[in-house]
């Protein structure tokens, strides 16, 4: 069967569902593969339950004719994914980065919706199998999408712009996340400049930060760009406090406005520049951008302030990379007074060079004063040796430390990757 005829069914079928425990009546069932599983095996099951039709990769599971068997199910996901991006016919927005990239989509949506209907995102689906689907729930009345593309091994982001065809696209920015699966710095930084090569090939338009050394030598001399930053830019703002709340102070074409967040740390400032200059590019009014940042609310553990038993905690524990969590500390530091508290997971996927990054992070925290630093996980538990800070084979090892030695006042950081689970600390402060 080709796209086309997947499409016809598509048209009258308009959820696609690759979770056959997640199944809707009326539903598009993608049988996907992975490492563990085989989606192939549960299509009778998912008809069973209500789905339209199955689409299937291998020939034993196509027994009715409501099974669809296709060469490569993901592929098909993915092309039915492009065509209908192309049938919509809508501008694409994509944003990558190594860090705030989630936050910036959230930001960005938050503002177009005072203006359009628009679809983005959702949590985190933004691999191979999430940006497609993200395509895939836009519809007729969608007149704008946001998607959000994410990558831990080279050359990923190229292979997603094929599928999302993006108009306009923004690099939050490049850092060392994922060093695992890259290899190096220098791939990294390759395999998100993919998105501004896809927007010059195109001819679409790129937003990128002004201030950031790295994007300039990226977009370089092409000419359809707009820049955003603190001077010398297209787009221009301050960060004005950051104790505790991020409030900025951003220049629009017919006057300043304060912008004022519920977004702890000032390395967020460049991320709410970066929807204000996509929402002032996008003709929403400075007030209806002034309001939406405003009754923005992080949530899933991201930039949170939390206030329980006299502590101020802030909740950064989504995840963590050598960079965000260097900025995430010194930010912490500038913006809460004594006593302050450290609580800092393993960062996870960074193969080789981990022991050096964690060891590096320690080196950053001594120079500056805590009342105490608890860290959790296997290396940072190896670089601690010549520090004298708490240290935690695991997050229940930590909490069963505070449930006995409660941390009573302060202000307490709370950050790494979101394997170590740190959410499970809160409980215990």
């Amino acid at each position: 069967m080709t796209i086309e005829q997947i499409y016809k069914l598509f048209e009258t079928h308009q959820k696609v569902i690759t979770d056959s425990r997640k199944i809707e009546t009326g539903c598009l069932f993608f049988a996907l593969k992975g490492d563990k599983f085989n989606g192939n095996q549960f299509a009778n099951d998912a008809l069973n339950k209500g789905a339209a039709f199955a689409i299937v990769d291998e020939q034993e599971y196509n027994t009715s004719e409501k099974t669809i068997l296709v060469e490569n199910v993901l592929q098909t996901l993915q092309k039915l994914a492009y065509f209908h991006r192309k049938q919509l016919g809508i501008p694409i927005l994509g944003i990558t980065g190594s860090n705030g990239k989630t936050t910036t989509k959230e930001l960005i949506s938050a503002i177009l919706r005072e203006k359009y209907r628009v679809a983005f995102t959702q949590g985190n689906l933004n691999n191979h199998i999430g940006v497609p689907l993200t395509l895939l729930s836009m519809n007729k009345t969608t007149e704008i999408g946001v998607v959000e593309m994410g990558a831990n091994h080279p050359f990923e982001i190229g292979k997603l712009c094929d599928i999302a065809d993006p108009d306009f696209g923004i690099i939050t920015n490049i850092g060392r996340a994922h060093l695992e699966g890259f290899g190096s710095f220098e791939i990294i930084k390759k395999t998100k400049a993919e998105l501004y090569e896809h927007l010059k090939r195109k001819g679409g338009t790129i937003i990128y930060n002004n201030d950031n050394p790295v994007l300039n030598e990226l977009v370089d001399d092409y000419s359809n760009k707009i820049s955003f930053g603190k001077t010398n830019a297209d787009f221009t703002g301050e960060p004005v406090s950051s104790s505790p709340y991020l409030h900025a102070k951003v220049n629009f074409p017919r006057g300043v406005l304060f912008l004022n967040s519920h977004l702890t740390g000032e390395y967020n400032f460049e991320n709410i520049m970066a929807a204000a200059c996509i929402g002032n590019f996008f003709q929403v009014e400075p007030l209806k951008i002034q309001a939406a940042i405003k009754n923005y609310r992080p949530q899933n553990n991201r930039s949170q302030l939390l206030e329980k038993n006299g502590l101020q905690i802030i909740m950064d524990a989504y995840n963590a990379n050598p960079t965000s969590m260097q900025v995430s500390i010194e930010s912490f530091i500038s913006a809460f007074q004594k006593p302050r508290f450290l609580i800092l997971g393993d960062m996870l996927e960074l193969g080789d060079q981990s022991l050096n990054e964690h060891i590096s992070i320690l080196e950053q925290t001594k120079k500056h004063p805590f009342k105490a630093v608890f860290l959790v996980g296997p290396v940072f538990k190896e670089a601690a040796h010549n520090f004298s800070y708490f240290t935690f084979s695991d997050v229940s090892a930590l909490c069963s430390h505070l449930s006995h030695n409660p941390i009573k006042k302060g202000y307490v950081l709370i950050k790494g990757s979101r394997g170590i689970q740190l959410e499970k600390v809160i409980d215990f402060l």
